[in-house]
């Protein structure tokens, strides 16, 4: 069913109220309103034909149109009818509705089972009253949450969830191999996520997280993270085992390892490869640095480490002295036009330096001979950062280090000396800068958030806009955070989240909080949401003109007087990434989307940051949500079963149930007729008798007959005898004849059909044949056409051998 755009009913203006004394009854009041209709199920079976044959692949289709007026709960449930089995990986449920499986019809598990699943279902929280859209919680403001991410987690893994949930992952730093050092926490709630218990260890082996210490990957000093392109919420890390250092994989949407490859043996004499310092991604490729200076490599395309690796150092060894596994290398890295940088120091040991490797040659890049010394001897580092010019191209790396003096150094890509940001120049001794975020404003100006402390600094962060070549506009000095554990986070870093427009930090202390990037305040009083809409992943039918076209994304549950919306923004990016221009937010907080065609545009993410003037539309029970919809028909869920091979299966059918809001609801019926196929072919055989008595008392159906292929001699030989006959036809099966029509050569009314049979039955049928004095034997014979049950049309019948039966003269005795 093509389903209609609702729309809004506009009510009368309001009149003004006058009490009027009546002197006559007043009329009855009206009927209340029929309550809504329930919602409907329309199931069909697809490329099978009809009949379907044996063994053959059903392809049921179910689909919702929902009548609800108010968002609820809704579950469409399938029961896997007789005669057939569920077919592995085939339930599609619909965006926003979770899929689920059950092997007894009654218990459903959110993971299928290898075998056995009798039923299948798929349920949605957020149902109506339009199925055609997908909603995103809008992310309430981030407060400070001292206790969720336990002590020393690093830097924050933003993941959300299909709900619009957003996560914030971290994995505690310079953690050993088998303890356990990650955690979730719901942002939103500042709980942390469910299935815990947390922290969780880090394994090599892919598969769902496991509990306790029982890991085998230990963390870095700094790690840094890049993201699987192909599957944004897969996270690739550094890490290190009892033997290797390499590269793990966390998997945030499943919560579970998918994966470690070595790229380097721990050890070595003189120089050993305690540990790693990275990853960052060029080309396709993720790079590292391990305790000797020596740069590593694995292509994420291929997961496998690259030709030639590891590479000739490019930097001093960092803590490699041989035994010493697991010493930290203190530096980091950075990418700058394709070129990669590392730092790399000692504290009190050495002079700290900057190195760059040229991924297009596995070398030293032009002008990198040798490492460039970023401070006097003693001085140590925790960072690389790239430089940007003013037009906000990246020309160079920067590292400051920490010591009796901090000094940043900064080189363009040919070696050359560049200008220290003024505001990362003016630090006092013994201040800690970690790695920045790097932010682009809504003014178009690119911005680092540099994490600091120590130094007399309990956690700050410093701003450098780049397009200025200045501390940030209204952030000149140090941002502290007075209002996340009193100021005392020991920053280690930020990431920036574009639906909220926030970021968000975490450090030393282990507390995890907001910063509005504009203006510095934590926490950051804005919200945002983000929602990919996909319309033809709503259909699974294979057919097409389901979608005609986007309608709006809106706001729902948040007041329009709560949101700036001139300070607002929000953006829609295509499949490709590419933006679409739209007309912004309505005073309404709506988002007209009925200029953006869905031909073109097969997919689309709306991304709502939102600058509130109040936050008293979140908390309370109330969630605030982004809603984007198109228009078009109703969505489906599907699976597949296979028909079984038992000729006792005459047919399949199947029924689904619903509930939402309107109440339950039942499908229609579909029955789908098998076909027999060559190794179903029933084996029909026919016996032709005669009356042995010839009294039609005795000869009738039902008569006793006795019966016989052959009359006594001189039946015939009576004056106007007549002959009995019997016609028996059994069906031995395995299925069932339909069509069935007994052929008689000598007595028209012998001849029965059409007829059906089942496999295991018989029919008889009784006729006769009267005749004169006759000096010659009558022989009578019988055959049976029939088809199987649900052959196609026009298919031929198939024929019984004849079967033949003899009333005899008196010319038998002579014979």
């Amino acid at each position: 069913m093509r389903r209609r755009m609702r729309a809004r009913r506009l009510g009368a203006a309001a009149l003004p109220l006058v009490l009027v004394a009546a002197a006559f009854p007043l009329p009855a009041a009206a009927d209340p309103a029929p309550p809504a209709a329930p919602s409907a199920l329309t199931k069909s079976v697809q490329d099978t034909g009809s009949p379907a044959d044996h063994g053959a692949t059903a392809n049921w289709v179910i689909g919702y149109d929902d009548h609800a007026s108010a968002t609820g709960a809704a579950a469409i449930t399938d029961v896997v009818g007789a005669g057939q089995s569920y077919r592995s990986g085939s339930l599609h449920a619909p965006p926003g509705w979770t899929p689920s499986w059950s092997t007894d019809g009654s218990t459903f598990t959110g993971t299928e089972p290898a075998s056995g699943v009798t039923a299948v279902r798929a349920t949605n929280p957020r149902s109506g009253p339009d199925a055609t859209s997908l909603s995103g919680s809008l992310t309430p403001p981030v407060q400070a949450v001292t206790t969720a991410t336990g002590g020393d987690g690093f830097t924050p893994l933003l993941n959300r969830t299909p709900d619009g949930t957003l996560q914030a992952w971290n994995i505690y730093h310079h953690v050993n191999t088998v303890n356990q050092k990650l955690v979730c926490t719901d942002v939103g709630t500042g709980q942390r996520c469910p299935g815990g218990p947390w922290p969780k260890p880090l394994n090599t082996a892919p598969g769902p997280l496991g509990n306790g210490n029982t890991g085998d990957i230990a963390s870095t000093l700094t790690p840094q993270y890049v993201r699987n392109p192909a599957a944004p919420a897969q996270v690739y890390y550094p890490a290190l085992t009892a033997t290797s250092v390499g590269v793990g994989c966390l998997d945030l949407a499943a919560a579970a390892n998918c994966g470690y490859w070595p790229l380097t043996a721990t050890g070595g004499s003189p120089s050993a490869v305690n540990s790693i310092a990275g990853l960052v991604e060029s080309g396709g490729n993720l790079y590292g640095v391990v305790s000797t200076g020596a740069v590593v490599c694995w292509t994420m395309a291929t997961k496998s480490a690259c030709g030639g690796q590891p590479y000739a150092p490019i930097v001093p060894p960092s803590n490699n002295q041989p035994g010493n596994t697991l010493a930290h290398i203190y530096g980091s890295m950075t990418v700058v036009a394709g070129k990669v940088f590392a730092s790399s120091s000692v504290p009190g040991v050495g002079r700290p330096a900057l190195g760059c490797f040229d991924p297009a040659t596995a070398t030293a890049c032009t002008g990198w001979a040798a490492s460039k010394p970023t401070g006097p001897p003693g001085n140590y580092t925790y960072n690389a950062y790239t430089f940007f010019s003013t037009a906000g191209a990246p020309v160079g790396a920067c590292s400051t280090t920490s010591g009796a003096t901090d000094v940043t150094t900064c080189f363009a890509l040919d070696g050359s000396a560049l200008p220290a940001p003024p505001i990362a120049a003016a630090l006092p001794a013994g201040v800690w800068v970690f790695n920045p975020e790097v932010v682009t404003d809504p003014a178009g100006h690119l911005r680092s958030y540099l994490a600091i402390w120590n130094g007399g600094f309990a956690g700050a962060a410093l701003c450098h806009d780049w397009t200025t070549g200045a501390a940030c506009a209204g952030l000149t000095g140090p941002i502290t955070h007075p209002g996340a554990a009193g100021g005392n986070t020991r920053d280690y870093g930020y990431t920036y989240d574009p639906p909220t427009g926030c970021l968000i930090g975490l450090g030393d202390a282990g507390v995890l909080f907001s910063m509005d990037p504009a203006t510095g305040a934590t926490p950051c009083v804005r919200s945002g949401g983000q929602v990919t809409l996909k319309p033809g992943d709503f259909s699974c039918d294979g057919g097409t003109g389901h979608v005609q076209g986007y309608t709006a994304a809106r706001l729902t549950g948040i007041t329009p007087s709560n949101v700036d919306f001139a300070a607002s923004r929000v953006t829609v990016v295509d499949q490709s990434g590419t933006v679409v221009p739209t007309p912004g937010f309505a005073p309404d907080g709506s988002v007209d989307l009925t200029g953006v065609s869905a031909a073109a545009h097969p997919s689309i993410t709306v991304t709502t940051s939102l600058v509130l003037t109040s936050a008293a539309d979140f908390g309370g029970g109330n969630q605030p949500q982004l809603i984007v919809g198109y228009a078009g028909d109703a969505p489906q869920l599907c699976f597949s079963t296979t028909i079984a091979a038992d000729c006792a299966v005459s047919s399949v059918a199947n029924t689904a149930t619903g509930t939402d809001t309107t109440g339950a609801f039942t499908s229609n019926t579909v029955t789908l007729p098998v076909a027999p196929g060559a190794a179903c072919t029933p084996k029909v055989t026919v016996q032709k008798e005669i009356c042995v008595p010839a009294t039609a008392s005795k000869c009738g159906p039902g008569g006793v007959g006795p019966w016989a292929k052959q009359a006594p001699v001189g039946l015939l030989g009576l004056l106007n005898a007549t002959a009995y006959w019997r016609i028996t036809v059994t069906n031995q099966g395995p299925v069932a004849i339909t069509a069935g029509q007994v052929v008689d050569s000598v007595e028209p009314s012998c001849q029965t059909g059409p007829f059906t049979l089942a496999a295991g039955a018989s029919k008889q049928v009784y006729c006769s044949t009267y005749a004169l004095l006759s000096l010659f034997p009558i022989t009578n014979r019988a055959k049976v056409g029939y088809v199987p049950v649900n052959v196609p049309p026009a298919t031929p019948p198939t024929y019984t051998e004849w079967s033949s039966a003899t009333a005899c003269s008196l010319l038998c005795i002579l014979q």
